[in-house]
């Protein structure tokens, strides 16, 4: 293949993967098989690779993220992002319409639409493509998140239509459906740990993660709701939803509307009070904006909110029940519960029957005593609270119900830690051991196949394991004794087992569960200890060396390794065969010991790739300039700051060829 079939094929197959992710996410209508999607990626992938020069950040490999992004950027926005005014009731909606009818004196129609409960993003397009995503901040200016934003499956990342100005600007609401926030809660209870409240607050935490390729696993949707141009191929709200829609956006057909009068208006909040409970997103009302663009200039904006538009709020739906009991549940890091046991109670739209009371504070506030008929409300949360206590239909002499002072499964007193209770029996705690298990096998853990949540405890209660090294002593004769298991599940579950030891030493360390490192700090401990044996001797100064190890963390690791029970659970491992080394997957050592800032755009490379290949080389790279730094390697566009302070130091600043170079490729 020479190099201009090469461009060809990849620009071919770009072409084709973006309409293949439109019709699969947006349109819900795939025309390939995931097989045919996944090998035409991979192509497309290899010839990358193979020919880096024709790289596009707007690539649909660049979907699957990968950036790692210390600090987000403030960016302006050309188009200040203003609020919505808000109102509660048909009456205020009816004020609002004759205020704005008694100020405009031309034929003018309302656009309705769904107020989506998510985050607000501005995204930038420059001759069609995807160039920059801004959050609202505080309207006038936002983080810049545009390596997240790239993961959004629904955000196009390249617009093919004719009539796209050439500078636009499009406003939406980024989100995370029901089915994949449940999803998301289902794998954190199996890993011991507290689901989220509602997908609103844990969309807006996803697009700030540092790592992109944790935001493109969570699935995020950006739905629109503006667009914003010197250049307008449209002069009204309805067409230009319709537009977006036409040009890729996902645009959900009734969801918005065009009226001219306040019936219909009505018609259409009224429809969507009851419809919002099997809608797939979180809703929280609805906007009514003035259709025509030039009656909105005409009537302009407050300090704070735009004139020409106005948010009715949906009520929340509150509804009154028995509580039952108080039950206390104990999880992974031995974290206790409160949780509500209710009288089953209709709530939007689903059975509720329990509540999470959080915390010993929250039982305080509420007052709660036994029989107590208590409100429990959802309002747009997916996971439903008690929210207040009918006192007049209280029982005379009916007891509070307090927090407990024993952990209720193992007995061991609590202990207060902040507003949290925990039970500190690590080791002889039921739940905390089988969490703790569950965690070890899970897919971001060890990823032990035919080994789910079930089975572990079954394995627990029949005494076969109780910590993780026991996993690596078991034979099919111990799998066939528990109930349900046949020949087949014992030699799978058996092949998962010999399959996790090939695992690498950074999953193996974020699977033993030590409080405080999560999956990123573990890598980056191995990456810098290269062996448990280093990072088990690691003083606590020599840890807080690592990126995003403080003194906590650091704390943590040294109190795991110094017990003498921890320290045999690591030799079972290794005596089992799991890697306790990082293995060196160096190309040369031409950069040993030359520590490197990086900063701007490059051709050849991503950011994040480039700092891979100077850790390949066996240099090191650190995210400030410092007088320890050997060399600024600057791309396009780098940190002002960055530069100036290199220049104070006297630090070199190369560039990506003189970088080639030094490497042996220029």
């Amino acid at each position: 293949m020479t190099k201009e079939q090469a461009r060809k094929r990849i620009e071919e197959l770009r072409k084709l993967l973006h309409r293949y992710n439109y019709e699969y996410y947006v349109l819900d209508r795939p025309s390939i098989s995931d097989y045919e999607f996944d090998m035409l990626m991979k192509e497309l992938e290899e010839l990358e690779k193979k020919y880096p020069e024709f790289d596009d950040p707007n690539s649909p490999t660049k979907r699957v993220g990968g950036f790692v992004t210390k600090i987000f950027p403030v960016k302006q926005h050309k188009y200040s992002m203003f609020s919505l005014d808000n109102t509660y009731s048909y009456e205020e909606v009816k004020e609002w319409i004759n205020r704005i009818k008694r100020l405009v004196d031309e034929p003018f129609s309302f656009s309705v639409e769904l107020k989506y409960d998510g985050t607000s993003l501005s995204v930038e397009y420059q001759n069609g493509r995807f160039t920059e995503a801004i959050t609202r901040g505080d309207g006038i200016q936002g983080d810049d998140v545009t390596p997240n934003a790239r993961t959004i499956r629904t955000l196009p990342l390249v617009l093919e239509a004719e009539d796209v100005p050439e500078e636009l600007f499009v406003r939406g609401e980024v989100l995370l459906s029901y089915e994949n926030f449940e999803k998301i809660n289902k794998e954190r209870e199996k890993a011991g740990e507290e689901p989220y409240m509602n997908p609103r607050n844990l969309a807006s935490g996803t697009l700030k993660l540092q790592d992109s390729k944790i935001v493109a696993e969570r699935n995020l949707d950006f739905i629109p709701w503006q667009m914003l141009s010197e250049n307008m191929p449209v002069d009204n709200q309805y067409d230009a939803l319709k537009k977006l829609k036409e040009w890729g956006f996902l645009v959900i057909d009734g969801t918005f509307a065009k009226y001219k009068d306040i019936d219909g208006i009505f018609e259409f909040i009224t429809l969507w009070e009851v419809k919002r409970f099997d809608f797939p997103y979180q809703l929280d009302g609805i906007v009514i904006k003035v259709n025509e663009f030039k009656i909105q200039e005409k009537l302009g904006y407050t300090s704070k909110y735009p004139r020409w538009a106005i948010a009715y709020k949906f009520p929340a739906e509150r509804k009154a029940t028995k509580l039952l009991r108080v039950e206390f549940q104990v999880g992974r890091t031995g974290k206790v519960t409160p949780v509500a046991v209710l009288e089953p109670v209709l709530l939007g739209g689903t059975v509720v029957q329990r509540a999470s009371l959080h915390n010993e504070d929250i039982m305080k506030q509420l007052d709660l005593h036994e029989g107590d008929t208590v409100y429990v409300e959802k309002a747009g949360e997916v996971i439903p609270q008690i929210v207040g206590v009918d006192k007049s239909k209280r029982k005379p002499g009916a007891k509070p119900i307090e927090f407990i002072k024993v952990c209720p499964v193992c007995g061991t007193p609590l202990v207060k830690i902040d507003a949290n209770y925990y039970c500190v029996n690590t080791a002889g705690c039921a739940p905390q051991q089988k969490a703790a298990l569950e965690h070890f096998v899970s897919r971001s853990a060890m990823n032990i196949e035919g080994l789910g949540k079930e089975t572990v405890s079954d394995l627990y209660d029949a005494g076969l394991v109780r910590n993780p090294a026991d996993f690596y002593d078991l034979t099919k004769e111990d799998l066939l004794k528990l109930e349900g298991v046949k020949d087949k599940t014992a030699e799978n579950i058996l092949k998962g087992i010999e399959k996790s030891k090939e695992r690498p030493a950074d999953k193996l360390l974020y699977a033993l569960g030590i409080k405080h490192v999560g999956e990123a700090t573990a890598k980056k401990l191995m990456q810098k200890f290269k062996s448990f044996d280093r990072l088990m001797q690691a003083t606590k100064e020599e840890l807080m060396e690592v990126e995003d190890v403080g003194e906590v963390v650091a704390d943590s690791i040294i109190k795991y390794f110094s017990n003498p029970e921890n320290r045999e659970l690591i030799k079972r491992l290794r005596k089992a065969g799991l890697q306790m080394e990082l293995k060196d997957e160096k190309t040369s050592y031409i950069l040993q010991g030359k520590r490197f800032v990086v900063s701007g755009t490059f051709k050849h490379f991503s950011r994040d790739e480039i700092k891979e290949d100077i850790e390949r080389h066996g240099g090191v790279v650190a995210s400030s300039v410092s007088s320890k730094t050997d060399y600024l390697l600057a791309g396009e566009k780098p940190g002002p700051s960055k530069v100036s302070k290199a220049q104070q130091l006297g630090i070199p600043i190369i560039s990506e060829e003189e970088y080639l170079k030094m490497t042996g490729r220029g």
